[in-house]
């Protein structure tokens, strides 16, 4: 861990970080996100035919759009030129879930794990708004980061118990 955060600068001002010294390496990063609403419209969800559309296919698209625009969103992320975004979306129709899970990865000086959460929280709340007018007790109840690699610090894995 550092010893301060790097988003601050001496004054405890906001700052973007300066990553121009660090050097190109391959990054990637996979976040996931956890959708929870009742069997029945998850069901619906899985079979593609609620009233919105297909739902998972709209948030897939809405994950990799959002990861694109990160840097916009973000305020101290850096824009990057990514490589790949995808996000799969997986439903659990007898318990109620929806997960959804981004990777995203650049070749770069910083990382990618915003960007992954942001595709992963995006496609979360696409679903949202796809069954709210199905299931008003819909809720987003978890946007992490499981793994990322690359820089100078490696590879990190989220584990089993949600520790890193």
């Amino acid at each position: 861990m550092p010893d301060r955060l790097t988003h601050l600068d001496d004054h405890g001002a906001a700052r973007m970080v300066d990553v121009g010294g660090k050097a190109v390496s391959a990054r990637r990063a996979v976040a996931r996100a956890t959708v929870v609403m009742g069997p029945q419209t998850a069901a619906t969800v899985a079979a593609g035919d609620a009233p919105k559309g297909d739902v998972l296919s709209v948030a897939r698209i809405a994950g990799i759009l959002a990861a694109k625009r990160t840097g916009e969103l973000i305020p101290l992320c850096h824009p990057l030129g990514l490589d790949h975004v995808d996000v799969d979306g997986v439903v659990d129709a007898a318990a109620g879930t929806v997960t959804l899970t981004a990777t995203a990865s650049t070749t770069a000086r910083t990382g990618v794990e915003m960007e992954a959460m942001t595709a992963a929280g995006i496609a979360a709340l696409t679903v949202y708004d796809m069954v709210k007018g199905l299931d008003k007790g819909v809720a987003i109840e978890q946007v992490v980061l499981l793994e990322k690699s690359g820089g100078r610090s490696g590879t990190w894995r989220r584990g089993p118990d949600g520790s890193g």
